[in-house]
């Protein structure tokens, strides 16, 4: 029998999983947080329910999954490494533990599983053929949770475009944009003007994530929704709401050297796999959200410049407002 209201995520510590775990919180939700080292995940959110333990670990994943009726999937392996080793593996893990506790698993899903076909907007039943190893793998973890469902596990995937958020973790904006614990002297952009490009805040998705898990009873065996975000229209969107959280509109803009990263990527695998997603900054990519805001009522949106201030913030490249100005 499962606690009707206790949520394991697992990746919590990281950018998906812990504001997920935030917005479930919220929400009501009891937070059970997997982890390699509790300790430090206890240091900033004392209030969960940590386990050690590791998401390749199927026992130590089922064994924290006891007793529990949602488990939210963030994890991936870090700076892209290991993806064709490492991640379908995780969500077995992630799967077993389901199955054995009842519980329904939600996946964070990306854009990475389409292919030029399904542009410029994509569907929730888009054709899936992606021109790139990462995206081959994303369409293996979605088909193995539909499998699942047929089985009787109850499975979500919420598909959004390029996370953004407070808190560091795999994703362009922290780790091409702008770099974490430094000030904004020079913004890395790459994709051109004048080519869309769809980006989703993360504390957004979350609480997608925690509304959707709130109604439960109303969705199927398999459930998929896309949200839509952000939609940068001009490709310099993004880059225009740095500008004005930093207050200097004169900031420069340097293209990303997509040329020399075929030079770095033999030797290199997270170049390797940024070099693979080229493709969607060449070509305007968004997201139809219309299922989403039927079954919601609408999607959540914090304002594009209040979500680059906390995100810039959060990443320590803003000073952090003091205790006096924030009571």
């Amino acid at each position: 029998m499962t606690q009707s209201r206790t949520a394991l995520i697992l990746g919590a510590t990281g950018g998906i999983g812990g504001e997920t775990a935030d917005a479930l919180a919220r929400h009501g939700w009891h937070i059970r947080a997997l982890a390699r080292d509790p300790a430090a995940g206890a240091r900033g959110r004392p209030e969960f329910d940590w386990r050690a333990g590791d998401a390749l670990d199927a026992r130590a994943v089922g064994a924290a999954a006891e007793g529990v009726s949602l488990i939210v999937h963030a994890v991936n392996p870090p700076g892209y490494r290991g993806w064709k080793r490492l991640v379908l593996p995780m969500l077995e893990s992630s799967l077993a533990a389901a199955r054995a506790s009842g519980a329904r698993l939600l996946l964070p899903g990306t854009i990475y599983n389409f292919g030029p076909d399904a542009f410029p907007l994509l569907g929730e039943e888009s054709p899936q053929t992606p021109a790139t190893r990462k995206g081959a793998i994303r369409v293996a973890m979605e088909a193995r949770l539909e499998e699942a469902a047929r089985q009787g596990v109850r499975t979500l995937i919420l598909r959004a475009g390029d996370y953004f958020g407070p808190r560091p973790g795999n994703g362009w904006f922290s780790q091409g944009l702008v770099t974490p614990g430094k000030p904004v002297t020079a913004i890395m952009s790459p994709g051109r003007a004048g080519v869309g490009h769809a980006w989703a805040y993360l504390p957004d998705v979350a609480e997608t994530f925690a509304r959707l898990a709130g109604r439960e009873q109303e969705l199927g065996p398999f459930a998929r929704f896309h949200f839509a975000g952000h939609w940068d229209a001009t490709g310099t969107e993004i880059v225009d709401a740095i500008r004005r959280a930093v207050g200097d509109p004169a900031i420069p803009v340097r293209p990303l050297p997509w040329s020399l990263l075929p030079l770095a990527a033999p030797f290199n695998e997270t170049m390797r796999e940024l070099l693979e997603m080229r493709g969607f900054w060449r070509a305007p990519v968004a997201l139809d959200n219309a299922r989403l805001a039927h079954f919601l009522g609408s999607e959540p949106h914090t304002p594009l410049d209040e979500a680059v201030r906390q995100t810039l913030i959060g990443l320590d490249c803003l000073p952090r407002p003091s205790m006096a100005l924030a009571a």
